[in-house]
């Protein structure tokens, strides 16, 4: 279902996290939207994008998408970091597939700055006594977005500046605990892909049902390229 959104605001979480705040007669799509990865389609000049949307307030006909700015490159980045409120966007959706059990023992939410949006709805989606891990990687202290945790949920950022861990290598560390552990991991599709993925699904043996591992984006390639690239991949492993 397509929707006309019309930008109201924009603020900057970190010099590199824009979020734009948009309105709409009707956002009836978003009724009973319950995933936290909660997608859709962005319409743009040339291009069709997909960013996680936020807060959706159907009543209000309110909602937002951050955005992830690397200057001029990109397309949806710079729609963004020039967007005024009036302007308008057409997006298509939602979709979704993911949001945090509450039956589960155990939580890991790891991802890079693409992957902060679902993170940050998955945080305020888990009950007060959830237990496990985010890992958030991000260039700098400076680039560390504010995200709320239950109690029992350890928030830790990896530094890109000075720093070698990477966020398999933090996956990796975490003492793994007992119980049934689900888990939600996106970001750099090489790093997500070939290194975390096989690390949770083979050694570890987390079951596919509760593991939503996906790569955002590939470093070195547009999202043409990406997408090539994921479809490469997918007939591989088929």
């Amino acid at each position: 279902m397509s929707t006309r959104l019309v930008v109201t605001s924009t603020e900057d979480l970190t010099p590199t996290l824009r979020r734009v705040w948009f309105r709409s007669d009707d956002l009836s799509a978003f009724a009973g939207s319950a995933f936290t990865d909660r997608y859709v389609k962005l319409v743009l000049p040339d291009a069709v994008r997909t960013y996680t949307a936020l807060h959706p307030d159907v009543e209000a006909g309110t909602l937002a998408i951050d955005f992830v700015l690397h200057g001029d490159s990109g397309v949806a980045g710079p729609w963004a970091r020039r967007a005024q409120p009036g302007d308008t966007l057409t997006v298509n959706g939602p979709g979704g597939a993911y949001a945090p059990d509450p039956g589960a023992d155990a939580h890991l939410l790891a991802g890079d700055e693409s992957a902060v949006p679902a993170i940050s709805a998955a945080l305020a989606a888990l009950p007060p006594d959830a237990v496990g891990i985010a890992l958030v990687l991000v260039d700098s202290a400076d680039h560390e977005p504010a995200l709320d945790a239950p109690v029992g949920v350890e928030l830790r950022f990896l530094h890109r500046d000075g720093s070698d861990e990477q966020l398999s290598d933090a996956v990796r560390a975490w003492p793994w605990p007992e119980g049934r552990v689900q888990a939600f991991v996106h970001g750099e599709a090489q790093e997500v892909m070939h290194a975390v993925r096989p690390y949770l699904l083979k050694e570890r043996g987390l079951p596919r049902a509760d593991a939503s591992i996906s790569g955002y984006w590939r470093r070195g390639r547009t999202e043409e390229g990406f997408r090539e690239w994921k479809s490469a991949l997918a007939a591989a492993e088929a």
